[in-house]
């Protein structure tokens, strides 16, 4: 018997002793609560009753109130009643959803005293019976042999009504247990006591239902603090954060035996005071570890928290553990940005001079390495100059000469110290044009093919053949040889002024090719500075030509 029901049954023996001339007092006994399934009987005498030392008077009447019936109705005496009393006790035979309601008992007596019983009985569908209201609590055992007791109200059934006792295991009939416990190995399943009793020669049952879990065995272990695996966390000022802290305690502990928690420090008590904390311990399904989690609500961090230091606690059965965080100010990205795109522009920016200056840069760095990159081939021209001779109009031939004969030794001969051969010029009369052109072409390191003006009157020539047989001279033929077939030279081309409405489709398709592969370089002589050294057009020249020229080797290199 519990301590309030030990208090509430003095009491009662006591109210019972007073003289009869007192005023008459209901003392409300504690509600006691009843769970039916859909067509199962109920005998239920109120708990004080059940005492034969407590002094009982007969003039007990009972009454219920439905969901059905808002009034509260007298439950009849007759036993031929589906519901009825018999002064102290409640029957019930087969009960239905609708019997569901507050049932109460008045037991007054001459002595002045007065006691109101109240029970609550709910009936489930037939269908429901696994809902956990109908279970009598579970039933945790680790134990190979597991002992399962019947229920009290079903045992106390059978004890005054004379009926047999027998288990169900999963809602199938267990034979020969008939005792009010019985012993089993399973480890998990639904066992229901059931008592069998008679009245006015119908059968009924009162059912006791109870769950069998199985129960993993507890490890209790040295609490071990999971978050905060660090010991300092970024925060910014102005802004929310949460702090975490996590204790593992062992496996399937009970939660009231693990508990983490923050303890910040060296901050004012009104500070703490706005911290909200909210404490969590669970189960993991997968290990069954039992995890207890503590966050700490910072809603805008000041400049009082980064002088903090927050403990986080971890709190198992017998043991503490703890590790600290302190909150450092998270450094602006306002300054990375600056030196980034600072940066980035440099590389722009060199990027940039590197490709404008690119010539300039190569021009520049060629004398250091003269003396590492001298061509040893033994040549004697640095670049054997080709171009058309005939089948010129006068304004095309008089450009062509100008370039041929004054502008390019001028600039690549008397300031770049280059050699050249240029027929008309170099080669000695009397001498077999075949022979000379063979030599001199192996005697050269560049071939350097000028391409004259283009012009109307050359567009409308009928005979197109003809002006390519024209280029198409020895010399043109065997500089495309050594540069196509024996790729021993290297092709320079250069486009005197504008190419003409018929572009280069009337030049043989060995040049073409290369045109293809390089773009000539096109001078101008409009441009100013068209003949200095330094302008664009005879950097681009110069970067073409041999680093090192033919007149600087060594003797010994040449032939």
């Amino acid at each position: 018997m519990d301590a309030s029901r030990l208090v509430l049954l003095v009491f009662v023996v006591g109210a019972a002793s007073k003289p009869s001339g007192s005023a008459i007092q209901c003392l409300v006994e504690d509600e006691e609560t009843y769970s039916l399934s859909e067509g199962e009987a109920l005998y239920f005498v109120p708990y004080l009753l059940k005492y034969p030392q407590v002094p009982q008077e007969q003039n007990i009447t009972w009454t219920r109130k439905t969901s059905n019936n808002e009034e509260e109705e007298d439950i009849p005496t007759e036993e031929n009643q589906s519901l009825y009393s018999d002064g102290k006790a409640l029957f019930l035979f087969s009960a239905r959803l609708n019997d569901s309601g507050l049932y109460t008992a008045m037991n007054s007596g001459s002595c002045g005293h007065c006691f109101l019983y109240v029970v609550k009985i709910t009936v489930f569908k037939k269908s429901n019976e696994t809902v956990k209201e109908l279970f009598y609590g579970s039933i945790g055992n680790s134990n190979v042999n597991k002992e399962i007791k019947c229920p009290e109200p079903v045992q106390f059934t059978c004890d005054q009504l004379r009926g047999n006792l027998s288990w169900w295991k999963d809602f199938k009939s267990m034979k020969g247990e008939h005792r009010d416990h019985l012993w089993t190995t399973a480890d998990e399943g639904v066992f229901t006591c059931v008592c069998s009793w008679t009245h006015g020669g119908v059968e009924y049952q009162s059912l006791g239902f109870m769950r069998l879990q199985r129960t993993e065995p507890k490890q209790h272990r040295n609490p071990e603090i999971i978050d905060p695996a660090n010991e300092q966390q970024f925060a910014e000022e102005g802004v929310g954060i949460k702090l975490k802290c996590s204790v593992l305690c062992g496996t399937n502990v009970n939660h009231c035996d693990c508990i983490a928690s923050w303890h910040p420090g060296g901050v004012s008590p009104s500070r703490v005071a706005e911290y909200d904390q909210n404490t969590k311990t669970f189960t993991q399904d997968s290990a069954n570890n039992t995890i207890s989690t503590a966050v700490l609500i910072i809603d805008k961090v000041s400049a009082e928290d980064f002088n903090a230091v927050f403990e986080c606690r971890g709190a198992a059965l017998f043991k503490t553990a703890k590790a600290t965080l302190t909150l450092k100010q998270r450094e602006s990205v306002i300054p990375l940005v600056v030196m980034g795109v600072c940066v980035l522009f440099l590389f722009v920016f060199a990027a940039a001079l590197v490709k404008w200056f690119a010539l300039d840069l190569a021009l520049f760095f060629r004398p250091c390495f003269q003396c590492s990159r001298w061509n040893k081939d033994g040549r004697m021209f640095d670049a054997y100059v080709v171009y058309q001779a005939q089948s010129q109009d006068k304004v095309t031939e008089d450009t062509l000469t100008q370039f041929i004969a004054k502008i390019l030794p001028s600039v690549l001969e008397e300031k770049c110290g280059y050699r050249l051969f240029i027929h008309g010029r170099d080669d000695i009369p009397g001498e077999d044009r075949l022979e000379v052109v063979e030599d001199r072409m192996k005697q050269s390191r560049r071939l350097m093919v000028i391409l004259p003006p283009g012009s109307e009157s050359e567009s409308k020539r009928p005979d197109r053949h003809a002006v390519s047989a024209v280029i198409g001279g020895y010399d043109w033929q065997v500089g495309l040889h050594h540069a196509l077939l024996q790729r021993e030279m290297s092709v320079i081309l250069i486009q005197l002024g504008d190419v003409g409405p018929q572009g280069y489709s009337h030049l043989p398709a060995g040049l073409q090719h290369l045109i293809l592969k390089s773009a000539p370089i096109r001078w101008r002589e409009d441009v100013p500075e068209a003949d200095s050294r330094n302008s664009h057009f005879w950097k681009r020249v110069r970067y073409l030509m041999p680093a090192t020229p033919a007149k600087r080797c060594p003797p010994s290199d040449m032939i």
